[in-house]
């Protein structure tokens, strides 16, 4: 919001390469993946189904935000970028997902 306000500039802040972005993508969805499997024990299972999805896009902000505070030229260059990192953590969000399912 502050970006958006005019208040703070991200651009040209940070300079990560695709793989470290990436590596943030795995690390962030992965133990998103796994506190929500641990939450969802303690919830009603029709909610925890509504949930999900705010488990898995919320904590992908943190990427978006690494991604945004590239410079100009690197994010003009691969725009696809933050929705191939959202690939990477959707993938190990599921990980524990499917690991994590109670028996029976």
């Amino acid at each position: 919001m502050a970006h958006g306000l005019g208040l703070v500039s991200l651009a040209a802040g940070l300079d990560l390469s695709l793989y470290q972005l990436y590596s943030v993508a795995a690390v962030v969805g992965w133990l998103s993946g796994n506190v929500y499997v641990h939450r969802r024990r303690h919830l009603p299972p029709s909610f925890g189904r509504r949930v999900a999805a705010l488990w898995l896009i919320g904590p992908q902000g943190v990427p978006a935000l690494l991604r945004a505070m590239a410079p100009i030229e690197a994010q003009a260059a691969a725009p696809a970028v933050p929705l191939y990192s959202l690939a990477v953590g959707a993938i190990f969000f599921c990980v524990p997902l499917v690991f994590g399912r109670r028996p029976g």
